[in-house]
């Protein structure tokens, strides 16, 4: 039988109680499933795993391959949901490195993310990466008006429109956005661009599992059907009674956590190429549950890099705070700690233990440290890293952060506060 997700919240009870809110979180997941909250039509991203276009999902392996077989750089303008989760995955799966790896070892193009902020010396280096590369471009935006990708992709758009005809730049452009309206929507049916779909019913921080990551995936070599296949086996996994119900004891245990005074999480993982997943993460929950002056404060940290700084603070600093832990139970490399002889550093016993065993060291040492450091623990075990189970973890996310934004009694699916710094912004640059 296949493992699964599992949490284990020992590392909480002594400092809250998950079970008393129990009753709330069956609740909360009920007004989910029912859609009787607010919110309740930006729910679609629930049944995708199973009622996802399959018609488009063709043309999105059909364009990637396209992509992967004639492109030297990918171009992925988005900002917040229509980057971080593909970001996440790829770096993930593909690893931290795999831009700088060769062509024959990456096996697909360079992947390149912008437009997810206005600074001109990031976008300046984004152009200089470009040269004398075969180029395509994804644009992310379900209204085409959100003005960090709008205008990075007025620029890269631009620079290629230099070195193709209109005839090449229309097959290397492709659009993701509403299905039927919007400037994006218009401007790729007056041009020809290939369009695919941001659906109505999905909020962007929800979006990972439709054309707006998936397309990036595919790109990348990442196998889309396996993903999708860990989400639709998530979808009833943690449809399971409360009792059985690894999402909803993780939503329990931050919410009985919150109850009881703790306001900081911090999501923390032990492989780097796990950092922009954890972007991803903050963005969910943040969005989700920063409203009306309630909510945890989502954060992350990298180990064992971060316990060298932040780790002092985690340890001693005051005690508002508790960790999400990610443990992957398989990590996909065997690197071991050679014998050289050469080196006067005391650690010799540890020749030939993989870092596998020494990062799997670090983890349990934290654990222990910080649970003496009155440090609650959350932690998440991921049987391994591959598509089917970064599937199975999108969804278990998404899931467990809507059943605890209905616990802490706010909307799950809008985000009026991100507009306020719009408002000003534009009213400054005369918009």
């Amino acid at each position: 039988m296949k493992n699964n997700i599992s949490c284990d919240y020992s590392h909480v009870e002594a400092f809250s109680d998950p079970s008393s809110v129990r009753q709330d979180i069956v609740q909360s997941a009920q007004t989910l499933m029912d859609g009787s909250g607010a919110g309740a039509a930006f729910r679609g991203w629930l049944t995708l795993p199973e009622q996802y276009d399959r018609e488009e999902d063709a043309r999105i392996r059909a364009v990637a391959q396209n992509i992967r077989e004639d492109a030297d750089v990918f171009v992925v303008i988005g900002i917040g949901g229509s980057y971080l989760g593909a970001r996440g995955a790829i770096e993930a799966l593909k690893g931290t490195f795999y831009n700088e790896l060769s062509p024959q070892k990456r096996q697909g193009p360079q992947i390149f993310f912008a437009g997810n902020n206005l600074s001109g010396t990031y976008l300046r280096d984004i152009l200089t990466l470009l040269e004398n590369k075969s180029v395509y471009v994804n644009v992310i935006s379900k209204s085409g008006t959100t003005l960090e990708p709008a205008v990075a992709f007025r620029l890269i758009t631009k620079e290629l429109a230099v070195r193709y005809s209109a005839d090449e730049l229309r097959k290397r452009i492709i659009v993701t956005t509403d299905a039927t309206s919007g400037a994006l929507k218009d401007l790729a049916d007056k041009k020809g661009y290939e369009t695919f779909v941001v659906p109505d019913d999905i909020g962007g921080r929800y979006s990972v599992l439709t054309a707006v990551g998936r397309l990036p995936l595919a790109v990348a070599g990442i196998d889309i059907e396996a993903m999708m296949r860990g989400a639709r086996d998530a979808m009833k996994l943690y449809d399971a009674p409360y009792e059985e119900n690894p999402c909803y004891h993780y939503a329990a245990a931050r919410t009985a956590l919150y109850r009881a005074g703790y306001k900081i999480e911090i999501f923390t993982q032990f492989e780097p190429a796990w950092h922009y997943f954890a972007e991803w993460w903050k963005q969910l929950f943040g969005e989700s549950e920063g409203k009306e002056h309630k909510g945890l404060y989502p954060s992350s940290l990298d180990f064992t890099t971060d316990l060298h700084s932040l780790g002092q603070y985690v340890q001693e600093g005051e005690r508002h705070l508790f960790k999400t832990i990610l443990h992957i139970e398989e990590t996909k490399d065997a690197v071991v700690v050679p014998d050289d002889g050469e080196h006067d550093d005391g650690l010799e016993n540890l020749s030939g233990k993989s870092f596998d065993v020494l990062n799997t060291a670090a983890q349990q040492g934290t654990l222990i440290a910080h649970a003496d450091g009155a440090v609650p623990q959350i932690v998440l075990s991921l049987p391994q890293q591959d598509a089917y189970y970064l599937g199975q973890l999108f969804f278990f996310f998404e899931k467990a952060c809507a059943v605890s934004a209905y616990a802490l009694g706010v909307n799950p699916f809008d985000q009026p506060g991100v507009e306020a710094y719009k408002k000003n912004m534009f009213r400054l640059l005369g918009i």
